[in-house]
């Protein structure tokens, strides 16, 4: 049994563990295998304690995690588009990951109901996310729950590779 909840520092060791893992896996053949293989969660988890201490009140980490409350699988961090304060800016999905392992049981899906529950009760009308052009699983897993492609395009580079991102977004309420 999983259970969806808001994220504490508690938890930051094993979502930098969950989100180097899920990068080695996910993204193996997109981004250059020599930046994967350089990332550790000991450096992860340095950034995202600084990151978690300094936007507490922007940002909604939420996490899955079994029954018992001490195995996290899936984390989800959401707030408003590219740090907008305007009270028209749509709500984003900032990151999404799910343990390689467990991909495919409903987790991931849990949590981004979860964030959509949390963003229209915050009023945001729409979400959006970025999503590797050439992860195709992913593409295919937002699609599913209603994520469109809306065109816009950003360009990530790793060494010398370019890296394509596309924008989605998805209505979450009528005003």
């Amino acid at each position: 049994m999983i259970h969806i909840r808001e994220m504490d520092e508690s938890h930051i060791d094993a979502v930098s563990a969950l989100r180097v893992r899920s990068w080695q896996s996910a993204y193996r053949g997109i981004i250059p295998q020599s930046h994967l293989d350089g990332m550790t969660a000991a450096e992860d988890a340095r950034r995202r304690r600084a990151w978690f201490a300094s936007s507490r009140d922007q940002v909604v980490d939420l996490v899955a995690v079994d029954g018992h409350g001490d195995t996290v699988s899936g984390w989800i961090c959401f707030g408003s588009y590219r740090g907008e304060t305007d009270a028209q800016a749509p709500g984003e999905v900032y990151a999404l990951y799910v343990d390689p392992a467990r991909t495919g049981r409903g987790i991931g899906r849990d949590l981004l109901d979860s964030a959509h529950h949390h963003a229209a009760a915050h009023r945001f009308s729409t979400m959006q996310l970025w999503v590797l052009r050439d992860n195709t699983r992913a593409r295919e897993f937002y699609a599913a729950a209603g994520y469109v492609a809306d065109g816009a395009v950003e360009v990530d580079m790793y060494g010398e590779t370019a890296v394509s991102e596309l924008r989605y977004r998805r209505p979450l309420m009528s005003r």
